[in-house]
């Protein structure tokens, strides 16, 4: 089966990581790209009114995705980016799992970050993607080359 690397980028950095990932795997690649577009005030988590502190704080919370990927049933194993927001996955990436059945797939998650690791990202969203086996991950900061990407991938033996 095929390979998906699906992504949620606020500014840029983790898009470039997943157009290279994508590239290196041979996978199709989907933006999670939200109905309502995160503002520079939205993203200050130094504020506590900020929309991304909001959305942090609750846990039910599950910010509109626009567009879908229609043939989700193709593909065997889906990389999921994202920065890392409070030591876990956006929730938007949690709208995104709940939107599928994806039942034996092999989720591998993969995040930027500033000054975290992927915290408890990979048990909550394997809580959000029952019947899906989700691995634990990497954290690929600084511009990983594609021949680091592919080296990883071919590691894991999902794709």
């Amino acid at each position: 089966m095929s390979a998906l690397v699906a992504y949620f980028s606020a500014t840029g950095t983790t898009t470039r990581v997943a157009k290279t990932l994508a590239e290196a795997a041979g996978a199709d690649l989907f933006e999670i790209v939200p109905e309502q577009p995160y503002s520079a005030a939205d993203l200050d988590w130094h504020d506590k009114n900020s929309r991304s502190t909001h959305e942090m704080n609750d846990e039910a919370c599950r910010p509109a995705v626009m567009g879908r990927v229609d043939n989700m049933d193709a593909y065997g194993t889906v990389f999921v980016g994202f920065p890392i927001w409070w030591y876990v996955e956006p929730r938007i990436v949690d709208t995104f799992l709940e939107a599928y059945d994806l039942t034996g797939k092999v989720i591998v998650p993969f995040a930027t970050s500033g000054s975290s690791g992927l915290g408890e990202a990979p048990q909550r969203m394997a809580s959000l993607a029952p019947g899906a086996t989700v691995l634990e991950g990497r954290l690929l900061n600084g511009n990983p080359s594609a021949s680091e990407l592919c080296a990883w991938t071919e590691s894991l033996t999902v794709c």
